[in-house]
């Protein structure tokens, strides 16, 4: 309704956004990216997982959340507190979120960072304790930007497809216009894309005890 009242009757179309109101969006199934990555993480061996938030004010940040939890329990594995900190979606708040996590007298094996620039952030930290990525730690992503590509080892991570998103945006947004020329009751269209888990160098086994 907030987001109505700013537009007025301008055609316009949500990406990556929730509304309440008659406006159309474009999607990723973020929790069920998230269900993926930690889902691969336990297919590894990996128990106890740590998980890295977003920035509470973006919609992401709790569908990735529950995406991870929905597949620790669905493993039948408890989600431990102090293993899930906050973030801001920052390479800075990544650097504390990592700290945080192994200072832990009983680390995590793997790191789950709900996206690219706190997952290089977390590699960043292991590599300052010599800690071999992924030998020694796994780390994951989420979003596949630049980032996943930039840093050593190259980030396991859900790609999302950008170019599609704005595509599909531009598309409906064009329907939107041709609909209020003509008089049309314009349409609140909810286009869901799918992402693509890639796989890459910074993933692998728990180390052995």
């Amino acid at each position: 309704e907030e987001i109505s009242k700013v537009i007025g009757n301008f055609p316009a179309v949500l990406v990556e956004s929730e509304s309440t109101a008659s406006l159309p969006s474009v999607n990723v199934d973020q929790m069920y990216g998230a269900y993926e990555v930690t889902k691969h993480l336990i297919s590894l061996g990996h128990k106890r997982i740590g998980f890295v938030k977003g920035n509470p004010e973006q919609k992401a940040s709790p569908q990735r959340l529950k995406g991870f939890e929905m597949a620790m329990a669905e493993a039948g594995l408890p989600v431990d507190p102090a293993l899930v900190v906050h973030g801001l979606f920052t390479y800075r708040s990544g650097l504390q979120a990592a700290e945080q996590l192994l200072d832990l007298p009983n680390p995590p094996t793997a790191i789950f960072a709900s996206n690219d620039d706190m997952a290089a952030a977390v590699i960043t930290v292991a590599h300052r304790r010599h800690l071999d990525v992924p030998r020694d730690l796994t780390v994951c992503g989420f979003d596949d930007t630049d980032f996943a590509l930039s840093i050593w080892p190259e980030l396991t991570t859900i790609h999302q497809p950008i170019a599609e998103i704005s595509r599909a945006a531009v598309e409906i947004l064009v329907e939107r216009i041709r609909e209020k020329r003509s008089g049309r009751t314009p349409k609140r269209e909810q286009r869901l894309l799918d992402f693509t888990f890639v796989r890459r160098e910074s993933d692998g086994a728990p180390p052995s005890k």
